[in-house]
């Protein structure tokens, strides 16, 4: 088992799964602790590195796309202090954070598991019933509604019509944007039949967002939403319109084969070591070489 302990966070690998438990230092997002920890099983990994600086470097995970409902809903619009794929790292525990890097890249390669795309979500999405204030208004979700309450804040237009409950078989889609300079945020439920382009501010379907210390939990929301409507790759492949031939793979490089026995030669060194004819040191050196051939 690897594991890495750090002020930001604790990150633990089993073989099978990550467990990342975000820390309990002031300067951790509220997002990541509303989240707590996420179980991310090894076939959900795309990849993993290492970025070192001169105080501080940061792990960092990449996930395969379609795999999370969370970083789905949100398009790669998490700020660092808020992506629960990144753990910031002291200088001093590099050569632990190293170990923890090979590690995982070691299962991923006997694995063989493939960086590509998935057409299903591999991790659950928050849990519920959730319910977050922020903004304009206050956005909840049990599993089958969601809930839209507005504030003093809301825009007059917006408040008279009332809270609002939309159904989650109504909803076609789920889109979060936080604030960036002076544009604001927001939250938005796509309702089937009933699209809108109109700003946020005057949509009731929508949470506009300012920017302000709690706003990036209706991520949470969102995602929660996003976990239960159909994954969007089985979506697209029931519509007509990308109904295409399929295309004939590519014939298998020869170098395909040399990959393989290195694979082989990886289970050699894992079989000697578990039976002791290695040493750790040995071990480590042997897969090592075998790597960096890869």
């Amino acid at each position: 088992m690897a594991e890495i302990i750090q002020k930001d966070g604790t990150w633990a690998f089993d073989g099978d799964a990550l467990r990342l438990t975000p820390g309990r230092d002031k300067n951790v997002s509220l997002l990541r602790k509303e989240l707590g920890e996420l179980v991310v099983p090894l076939g959900a990994l795309a990849g993993v590195s290492l970025e070192q600086g001169k105080k501080a470097g940061r792990l960092r995970l990449r996930l395969r796309d379609g795999a999370d409902p969370l970083l789905h809903a949100t398009g790669g619009r998490l700020t660092e202090p808020h992506d629960p794929y990144q753990l910031i790292v002291e200088s001093d525990r590099y050569g632990v954070a190293e170990y923890f890097v090979d590690e995982v890249r070691s299962a991923l390669l006997l694995d063989q598991v493939p960086a590509g795309p998935v057409d299903a979500y591999l991790l659950p999405g928050p849990s519920v019933p959730l319910s977050v204030s922020a903004g304009d208004g206050t956005a909840g979700f049990d599993g089958e509604r969601i809930r839209l309450e507005w504030n003093w804040k809301t825009e007059d237009a917006k408040a008279a019509a009332g809270a609002r409950t939309l159904a989650l078989a109504d909803i076609t889609g789920v889109e979060w944007h936080p604030a960036a300079g002076l544009e604001n945020g927001h939250l938005r439920f796509t309702v089937r039949h009933a699209p809108t382009k109109i700003p946020p501010k005057y949509d009731p379907n929508a949470v506009e967002l300012w920017g302000f210390k709690k706003d990036p939990l209706m991520a949470l929301v969102a995602a929660a939403v996003q976990a239960r409507l159909p994954h969007p790759a089985r979506a697209a492949a029931t519509d007509p319109v990308d109904a295409r031939p399929e295309v004939p793979s590519a014939p298998v490089a020869a170098s395909e084969d040399d990959h393989d026995a290195l694979l082989r030669r990886l289970r050699e060194l894992g079989d000697l070591h578990r039976s002791g004819v290695l040493t750790e040191e040995e071990f480590t050196l042997a897969k090592q070489a075998v790597l960096k051939r890869m």
